[in-house]
């Protein structure tokens, strides 16, 4: 199980996941921050990254927030 700090930044026109020099990731979402849509897409981008299928993808904490902790198991 791994625990990883996204930044989450919405309705971007380039969606993609890309990592900090600290190992921080930030998520580009095409999806806009409404009804959970883009907690839907980090979930898919982020198991498609780990290459784990979404039901071992959780967000943790931050749901509500553009800083989320997000479990990998």
């Amino acid at each position: 199980m791994a625990l990883v700090t996204v930044r989450v930044k919405p309705n971007s026109k380039k969606p993609r996941i890309e990592e900090a020099a600290d190992g921080s990731l930030t998520a580009y979402l095409k999806s806009p921050p409404v009804e959970g849509r883009a907690n839907e897409e980090l979930i898919a981008r982020m198991a498609e990254r780990f290459g784990v299928p979404k039901s071992r993808v959780r967000i943790k904490s931050g749901l509500a927030s553009k800083v989320k902790v997000v479990e990998i198991q």
